[in-house]
């Protein structure tokens, strides 16, 4: 019952997550951002909510351990996705820096 009422408010939303999504895109755009590092940050995002979703799904089911490995497991991936954009971050401040 939890998965049917979780996807079907997720499928209720859908459409305003496509113009949130679409929005963001078009700052992004305009603003002149690589569309490497939006994708990548959209990615992050989904993939927060994902394992929110599957984390809340398992304590409800009584598995707050399985819960707190798919919450690490989620991290991971996260900071994994991140070190391209972390690094170029890094790399600009550096050159920002007077040597």
């Amino acid at each position: 019952m939890t998965i049917f009422t979780g996807s079907a408010i997720f499928l209720f939303l859908i459409d305003q997550i496509y113009e949130i999504i679409r929005m963001i895109e078009e700052i992004a755009r305009n603003a002149k951002v690589n569309q490497i590092y939006v994708d990548t940050i959209l990615k992050i995002i989904g993939i927060a909510y994902i394992v929110e979703f599957a984390s809340q799904i398992t304590k409800d089911a009584g598995q707050g351990t399985i819960a707190s490995k798919i919450e690490m497991a989620g991290k991971i991936i996260i900071l994994a996705m991140a070190v391209p954009i972390i690094t170029t971050l890094i790399e600009m401040i550096l050159q920002m820096i007077p040597s």
